[in-house]
């Protein structure tokens, strides 16, 4: 299902993927046909192909979702930030009054996306974080972290404002521990729905030549570029063997 807002809160941002320009596209290959009906029309707008990108993925994200995830609630959620002052951005949240699945796209990433592989890929990353559960398991890591530094600052005789940043650190810490694997794991599953979406994951994952490289530093969010690529490869082969379905 798909909605349109004209603003969405930044409490909302809580699992980015793309907060930058998407890259242009690669090369041509062969493509599922499927996929190939789609990526060579003629769109009208970037609207227009988003909604083409929507109709093919959501229903195959819905469907992994259900075959590896019985447990989860797999009814996904599409929202579009419209506000044109937004930067290219795509999340996922989860309902807080009924636990639906939420991915939210800003319209300036899908104005900017150079194909509907782009679309596809990051429409099939943003589900990956819902089927791996990765928001409740990031939310437990925050607990232990601030649990943890605030005790320790207790433990020191910390006065009640150093307690409090002590516990803000350990929850930011205990966050993003281990939001670089989260991505990567997001990139995998992500590319097993754009695949079987009929897209082409290698295209779409192109952007990242484009973003800027975040490196490996130190509680960075994000892994570097040519590790994400390099899981969409491997994954790619993976499927091709057989041996992900």
């Amino acid at each position: 299902m798909l909605r349109l807002l004209p603003a969405l809160t930044s409490a909302a941002l809580l699992l980015a993927a793309c907060a930058a320009p998407l890259p242009p596209t690669a090369g041509p290959r062969a493509l599922p046909q499927r996929e190939a009906s789609i990526n060579t029309a003629v769109m009208a707008s970037p609207e227009q192909s988003f909604s083409a990108v929507l109709a093919s993925v959501e229903p195959v994200a819905e469907t992994v979702c259900r075959e590896k995830r019985p447990d989860l609630n797999c009814d996904f959620l599409i929202l579009v930030d419209t506000d044109p002052g937004k930067a290219p951005n795509a999340f996922h949240r989860l309902d807080p009054q009924t636990g639906r699945p939420v991915i939210g796209f800003t319209a300036t990433l899908i104005a900017e996306a150079r194909s509907a592989d782009e679309l596809a890929f990051v429409l099939g990353h943003e589900a990956g974080h819902h089927l791996a559960g990765h928001l409740p398991r990031q939310q437990r890591s925050a607990v232990a972290g601030a649990v943890l530094a605030g005790t320790l600052a207790a433990l020191s005789g910390a006065g009640t404002e150093a307690l409090e940043q002590a516990t803000r650190i350990g929850a930011t810490v205990g966050a993003r521990s281990y939001s670089k694997d989260y991505e990567l794991e997001a990139d995998a599953i992500g590319t097993l729905i754009a695949w079987r979406a009929g897209f082409d994951p290698e295209r779409g994952a192109a952007f990242f030549t484009r973003l800027p490289d975040p490196g490996n530093r130190f509680l960075g969010s994000h892994p570097p570029n040519a590790a994400r690529i390099q899981t969409v490869l491997a994954t790619m082969a993976a499927i091709r063997q057989g041996r992900i379905r």
